[in-house]
């Protein structure tokens, strides 16, 4: 049992007897919050049950904490118990607690500090997402590396966690990429032309008409003054930019027929391949990729639209059929099949997030970029309006990060096809490097990734600094070997004799990472387990430049090898969480 629940339960028992003696008026008890001290001074952990219960015990709070404080029975946990201001009751505790996370920490291994909060409640995490109209840039790499460390802290933590990848595979963009595709495999055909400034810019979508033109030779080719006919200018003053590309969309459908979903294909394919790598060699894997276009197949979408319209929330207006978010609070109503009968990508979120539901998810957690926050009202009134219960329903919103090179602010355009993307930055950084600096802020605050910093060896960079003293303790423990020194033996440390302050504060640390794991969980920010890391790594740190670990003193040296194999599991455990490698050497 852990701490604070132990607490917990000394509190919760001591309530239950004055309630039994009548001393306490019959409640059903609240729950009981025991929470670290800010101060030492203060103690190391402090309930305020007597505030929260002395109306009802009509009584003055710091009365009630005196009569609870009394018969609390002893412990060998608890030293002293003080009572504070109004009617906190401070607990010091013994060292015992610390000795115990040791030995803790060595059975339990890298489940150390997991929990059952979650109670086994199935949460759909789905993240990065990104329109498979290009490969992934560095932005997108934030995303992934934040839902995939949230996905494995919510597992840390009791839930049952499903992660899932939703493939755009229907719509305007991917209609854009394909026309893009094919114009460059006319001009591999030998046809010149001003290419669209709205199309897609990057070399990729020249390696994916490469590919057609080496599979299907000229069988696409048509005549570029035929591919214009009738298709509205693309100069700035002379015409609508998004005419011009809509009406080559229009054409390419014409003049291919049922060849366009060759080119169509061939990009998603390309593209969506591509991803799935990038982020597999990312350590990023989804439990399942979800298709748009499925929607439209299984009728999901249809029915979705049919609900909302026997609920009466849709009525039409210029041909297009409208939802009325603004009854439930959106600032506008919102178009879910247009004047062409073509479904909009809103139609697509809102049949998607009710097949999350029937698929009997208790929580649906969606990871978005900054730059969607717009739609965040528009999915939960539609899920109201769907009779579903919006508060299950929940968005994270990633910034995009900020790319630096010797201080200088690095591009980013999918469209424009200058970008960093992030096999580069992977190629650059490593793994690990780019994993951690990208959980190293909140999700919604900005981050300027320095290229610099994250390639050092220094002190300075974070990750280094935290995998290093995970490989400076495997070499204290290989040197064992090699001056005959027996093995850390764990069930007979002595812990007692661990009386250095370095050695006090790292076992609080260890104490701590429980209460750290479940406040990461609870409130989704794995930067809470980066930070955890980096302090425990600078009181490792501090600790070896203070003191030596392989002395003559048996006792002493046994437990010490014990005090670090525990910090070296916590560290590596911890990394494990961000997706990180605890390397042995460095």
């Amino acid at each position: 049992m852990k701490l604070k629940q132990q607490l917990q339960l000394l509190v919760a028992d001591v309530l239950k007897a004055m309630i039994a003696d009548d001393l306490l008026p019959a409640i059903d008890l609240p729950e009981i919050s025991i929470e670290r001290t800010r101060q030492k001074e203060h103690g190391d952990y402090s309930c305020n049950i007597a505030m929260v219960l002395a109306k009802h015990a009509r009584c003055a709070p710091r009365d009630l904490a005196q009569q609870i404080v009394d018969q609390l029975p002893d412990t060998k946990i608890i030293a002293k118990i003080e009572l504070a201001g109004p009617g906190f009751i401070n607990f010091y505790l013994t060292d015992e607690p610390l000795y115990q996370a040791i030995r803790d920490v060595l059975s339990e291994g890298r489940r150390y500090g997991h929990t059952d909060m979650g109670a086994g409640q199935k949460v759909i995490v789905e993240f990065v997402s990104a329109n498979p109209t290009g490969p992934l840039h560095v932005g997108h790499g934030r995303g992934a590396a934040y839902g995939d460390a949230l996905a494995r802290l919510l597992r840390a933590a009791g839930y049952d966690v499903h992660t899932e990848y939703y493939v755009n595979d229907a719509g305007r963009q991917m209609n854009i990429l394909a026309v893009s595709v094919w114009l460059r495999y006319l001009e591999l055909c030998g046809e010149e032309m001003d290419f669209p400034a709205n199309a897609y810019q990057g070399d990729y979508v020249w390696d994916i008409a490469a590919s057609i033109h080496r599979s299907r030779g000229n069988d696409l080719h048509r005549k570029i003054d035929d591919v214009f006919v009738g298709v509205p200018p693309d100069e700035p003053l002379g015409g609508d930019k998004e005419l011009h590309i809509d009406g080559l969309i229009n054409r390419a459908k014409e003049l291919l027929g049922s060849d366009y979903e060759v080119v169509f294909d061939q990009g998603l394919n390309e593209i969506t391949d591509n991803i799935r790598r990038d982020l597999s060699e990312f350590g990023v894997e989804f439990d399942n990729w979800f298709s748009e276009r499925s929607l439209h197949h299984s009728g999901e979408m249809e029915k979705a639209i049919q609900t909302l319209d026997e609920n009466g929330y849709l009525y039409e207006k210029e041909g297009a059929k409208w939802f009325r978010s603004t009854d439930f609070g959106d600032e506008k109503d919102r178009v879910v099949v247009r004047d062409n009968g073509q479904t909009t990508y809103f139609a697509s979120d809102i049949a998607y997030h009710l097949d999350k539901l029937d698929r009997g998810y208790h929580r649906l957690i969606d990871i978005w970029g900054a730059d969607h926050h717009g739609y965040v009202a528009r999915v939960k009134a539609a899920l109201q309006a769907l009779n579903a219960d919006k508060d299950r329903f929940e968005v994270l919103l990633v910034q995009f990060a900020i790319l630096y090179r010797g201080g200088e602010k690095l591009a980013m355009s999918t469209r424009s096809g200058e970008f960093v993307t992030l096999r580069e930055l992977r190629n650059e950084v490593g793994n690990d490097a780019a994993r951690f600096f990208y959980v190293l802020r909140k999700c919604e605050q900005h981050m300027d990734f320095d290229l610099d910093l994250a390639k050092s060896q220094s002190s300075d960079n974070p990750v280094y600094y935290v995998q290093y003293a995970h490989a400076r303790i495997c070499s204290v423990l290989a040197q064992l070997t090699e001056r005959s020194m027996p093995a850390p033996d764990s069930d007979n440390a002595k812990f007692e004799l661990l009386t250095e302050d370095h050695e006090k504060e790292i076992m609080s640390q260890l104490l701590r990472y429980q209460e750290v794991l479940e406040s990461a969980a609870k409130n989704h920010e794995p930067h809470q387990i980066a930070y955890y890391l980096r302090d425990l790594a600078n009181a490792f740190h501090t600790y070896y430049n203070a003191h030596q670990f392989l002395i003559d003193d048996e006792g002493l040296r046994n437990a010490r090898l014990v005090l670090i194999q525990a910090i070296r599991q916590v560290l590596a455990g911890g990394l494990d969480l961000l997706g990180v490698s605890a390397p042995e050497s460095m």
